[in-house]
């Protein structure tokens, strides 16, 4: 891989795709598994969800960059325009250009989910800004989790489901709750390790607000919940015999790597807790994939 290839990877944060694609894999299995799945609105809800993401994390880059937030040298993974490597002008245009690609392809789940996912995309579309950008950019204030909760569990899971399916389902929901519980810890994981920088820069997320032992113990807590709050889809699997019983072997394998990512992020600091960002999304991405699995077979 060239330098420059591997640099932009870096700036679209390769490792944290996991999290927006994991809500449709999510939405996808459940129509599966009712019988409602459509190849195309599951094949775009796919490209536009990781599109906004990739939206999101470069304004993230530039925005932390205009305020001064991300220094040469920093602990976590590098920031190509702070270090150079990317023009700042440069990291605008292409961040901008993706915004208005992923609108596009926003537009094509129109025809399947009707003209009311128009607000539904701009709210995302200002949501993949305002989370660095603006008066009030929400990851300074403390709401960069609740944000993560809301557009990469509940808003990817529902409406995935609702252009696939033609409907809202409660498990729909309770799948968004569940993709909502794991990709917060994708975000602790970061402040955590962040938590002297954003101090430094005036950054109030929730790490810095209520510190790292509460946050690590947030961390587990938010795995456990996002696993038990399926239980109704636990139950009907088991009332139904729709599925093979092995597939709650699934749950039990996702908090086993929970737990033990959640042990490393205990006794790691510094750069050392830089791998367990893709850990977490990669564990959250194998329990979403195997769900998937279950349901096709």
């Amino acid at each position: 891989m060239n330098k420059q290839a591997k640099i932009w990877l870096e700036a679209i944060r390769l490792r944290t795709l996991p999290v927006s694609l994991s809500g449709v894999l999510m939405a996808i299995g459940i129509t599966v598994w009712q019988n409602h799945f459509k190849w195309i609105p599951a094949i775009l809800c796919i490209i536009f969800a990781i599109m906004a993401q990739v939206v999101s994390n470069l304004a993230n880059e530039y925005y932390d960059y205009l305020r001064g937030s991300d220094k040469k040298g920093r602990v976590g993974p590098r920031r190509g325009v702070t270090e150079g490597d990317i023009k700042p002008k440069t990291l605008r245009n292409v961040t901008y250009i993706t915004l208005a690609a992923a609108c596009l392809v926003g537009c094509g789940l129109i025809p399947y989910g009707g003209w009311q996912m128009i607000p539904v995309g701009v709210a995302i579309a200002i949501f993949a800004l305002a989370y660095s950008a603006g008066p009030y950019p929400l990851s300074y204030h403390g709401l960069g989790e609740l944000t993560v909760f809301i557009f990469y569990g509940l808003v990817p899971v529902i409406f995935s489901y609702y252009v696939i399916a033609g409907r809202i389902d409660a498990l729909a929901v309770l799948g968004g709750i569940t993709i909502g519980f794991m990709g917060v810890n994708v975000l602790l994981v970061n402040n955590y390790r962040d938590m002297e920088d954003d101090i430094e820069a005036g950054k109030r997320t929730a790490v810095v607000i209520f510190g790292r032992r509460l946050s690590a113990a947030a961390y587990l807590f938010n795995g456990f919940m996002a696993i038990a709050m399926l239980s109704p889809l636990w139950l009907l699997i088991y009332l139904e015999r729709t599925l093979s019983l092995w597939v709650y072997i699934i749950p039990a394998l996702y908090l086993v790597m929970h737990t033990i990512t959640w042990f490393k992020l205990n006794h790691r600091a510094g750069a050392a807790l830089n791998p367990l960002l893709g850990e977490t999304a990669r564990n959250m991405l194998i329990f979403t994939t195997l769900m998937l699995i279950a349901f096709i077979i």
